[in-house]
């Protein structure tokens, strides 16, 4: 059997004395140990296996933790979590209390900063790269971004702030789809291999460091220097598009030769600017179905490990984002006034045969939160179209002020349709959405609502332009129930009574009426006869429907997926405060003031007690029911 070399990587420092041809080999073995993780757990694939070369090579020639590697949106940090001392571990990842899919600091020192969305890594290097240069510290600082990155506003705000003589600062630019400017011709390869060339720019600094110091004339032809440098690069090459920027450009090179990269970054390690380093790789590179499909084997469900194919799914039942993207295809093509935006999440969102069929009509416009929503609101302005922002909840969080002033404060009619609202599962604690209702129900006129059903998703789709008003549907990403019912009107702010009970009132929002009514079963089995009310609405609430629940009911239950101090139930507590309600006992169920770690739905739920019997205890306990305590005791 051959010898492994990556059973003996501990920390980075055990890959400094391996040979070209042992690096070679320990790709090898990566990609297999990626693929043979991800084929039980899934998770980001193809970036993944597309970045194992370009891992290899930067932590052959920086010293990490010393050295910052500061890894955008960090999906793309497997390769780098097996070098820095978790391969032991890496069969947890993405699973409850494993490794996190993503950098995670207090999971290793080599981590610097939580990151799952996009953008973030050159402001946040920019950061570290002061506070290096205020302590008179000498470590260099290596942004890893992506060319989605440059798509992200805020990534284009960092570009700006380059201090020209920033020193130790390289930035990788990962290009794994398609390069920022096309290249042709002989005389682009000539000149890319001048451009890559290490020395060649290093000779050019120093020339131009020289010739800039000669009295009266120096800072003029250093200018004029770089003004036929910068337009010969024009021609052929990205690079000034960088250089705009105060950085040097340096490639494209090969992402996958580890000698051509190791032989880079040593040469650029002595550079006196802040430099861009451009590297080509292959998305899902060693997987033949991974190259051929990079977008679902982005972030990839199980698969068959020989064959790559997908395992079938366990569940029948379609699930929230596929009823929403259905029915909005089905509505648009009824009515050409429909229009969706979404920031690079058609796939995900379920919009991808919108798309195909109404390429105008469904409009996605990178990783550009922000822009997303401002540009809704433009579309929405007139009335003239029927605008649905796309967006995860945890995305929307990026454009809170573009939602407050340019939808609701225009009072613009965007329907938002808030995907992956709740717990986000093996994603963890970037990208769970459970803070959206706390910043949503600031807004002045905003509607909130959310279907327990695949059916109520529908209505609320067809219903919500007739408000005339900004409006929020969100909607877990999992399976439901789809019941085959004529489609209604849905009047806005009216709830439901689900289950007719007394005394203690259960008041759900969308998916947890089905833990509501498992709840209600329980305790009927006890004594104990509850009313479940789904309220649909949470912003305007079913103040009727509450005052005429409130006559006979003095003890109420919130049950909620979103963060308990912000959302159902702290929107309800306030209502019964503000209208003189002294006398009612109240508990609030929902997600604690923490930040969720990645795991699956069951485990998060059992954890922060979201589960039936969990609540059970709490109401017994909260309510002193005597007979419900008795039996949670026995």
């Amino acid at each position: 059997m051959s010898h492994s070399f990556l059973q003996d990587i501990h920390t980075p420092e055990d890959i400094k004395h391996l040979s070209l041809s042992q690096l070679n080999l320990l790709a090898s073995e990566i990609r297999s140990r990626i693929i043979e993780v991800m084929a039980v757990n899934g998770g980001h694939l193809a970036s993944n296996l597309g970045a194992v070369e370009l891992t290899i090579a930067l932590h052959k020639v920086f010293n990490s933790p010393t050295d910052k590697l500061i890894w955008d949106v960090s999906h793309q940090s497997y390769v780098h979590k097996l070098l820095t001392g978790r391969a032991d571990r890496f069969d947890t990842i993405r699973k409850f209390k494993g490794l996190c899919g993503f950098c995670h600091p207090k999971e290793s020192i080599h981590d610097h900063f939580h990151a799952g969305h996009a953008g973030t890594a050159l402001s946040l290097s920019l950061g570290v790269a002061k506070n290096r240069d205020l302590l008179q510290r000498e470590e260099y600082v290596i942004p890893i971004i992506g060319d989605a990155t440059l798509t992200c506003g805020v990534s284009l705000e960092a570009l700006n702030n380059i201090p020209h003589d920033l020193k130790r600062f390289i930035v990788i630019l990962n290009d794994n789809a398609m390069s920022i400017s096309k290249n042709v011709g002989a005389i682009t390869h000539i000149l890319s291999r001048i451009l890559s060339n290490p020395i060649t720019n290093k000779i050019h600094q120093e020339i131009d460091t020289i010739v800039s110091k000669i009295p009266s004339v120096g800072s003029l032809i250093s200018k004029q220097g770089h003004k036929i440098t910068e337009s010969l690069k024009n021609l052929v090459s990205p690079a000034v598009f960088f250089e705009q920027y105060g950085l040097s450009y340096i490639g494209p090179i090969d992402g996958h030769d580890i000698k051509k990269l190791v032989d880079v970054l040593e040469g650029v390690k002595d550079s006196n600017w802040p430099v861009v380093l451009h590297v080509l790789t292959n998305k899902g590179q060693g997987m033949d179905e991974a190259i051929k499909n990079p977008i679902s084997y982005h972030g990839a469900k199980p698969f068959n490990r020989d064959t790559g194919k997908f395992l079938p799914t366990v569940s029948t039942k379609p699930t929230f984002p596929k009823i929403f993207g259905s029915h909005l295809l089905e509505m648009a093509e009824n009515d050409p006034s429909v229009i969706a935006i979404t920031p690079a999440m058609s796939a995900g969102s379920c919009l991808d045969e919108f798309m195909k069929k109404f390429p105008e009509r469904c409009i996605d416009v990178g990783i550009a939160e922000s822009h997303a929503i401002t540009f809704a609101g433009g579309l929405a302005h007139g009335r003239k179209m029927k605008v649905v922002a796309s967006i995860y909840a945890t995305f929307l969080q990026r454009a809170f002020d573009n939602l407050f002033h340019d939808v609701c404060l225009q009072e613009l009619p965007v329907v938002f349709a808030i995907d992956r609202a709740g717990i986000s599962g093996p994603d963890g604690a970037t990208h769970h959405g459970i803070y959206d209702l706390s910043f949503l129900n600031a807004m002045p006129n905003m509607v909130i609502t959310q279907p327990r059903n695949g059916h109520v998703l529908k209505e609320l789709l067809e219903s919500a332009f007739s408000w005339d008003r900004p409006t929020a549907i969100r909607y877990p990403n999992m399976a439901t129930e789809e019941p085959d019912l004529p489609i209604v009107y849905r009047e806005l702010g009216k709830g439901e009574v689900l289950v007719e009970g007394e005394e203690l009132l259960i008041i759900a929002l969308g998916h947890m009426n089905t833990v509501a009514l498992q709840v209600r079963e329980r305790l009927a089995l006890q004594g104990v006869n509850a009313t479940v009310m789904d309220p649909i609405f949470v912003k305007p609430l079913d103040s009727d429907l509450i005052y005429k629940l409130l006559l006979t009911h003095q003890k109420i239950v919130t049950i909620e997926e979103h963060s308990v101090i912000s959302g159902l139930g702290a929107i309800l507590n306030n209502f019964l405060m503000s209208k003189g309600y002294q006398n009612i006992q109240v508990l609030n169920c929902g997600i604690p003031e923490t930040f969720l770690d990645q795991g699956s739905h069951a485990e998060l739920s059992h954890e922060i007690g979201l589960t039936p019997e969990k609540i059970v205890r709490q109401i017994s306990y909260h309510f002193a029911f005597s007979s419900i305590a008795e039996s949670v005791k026995n």
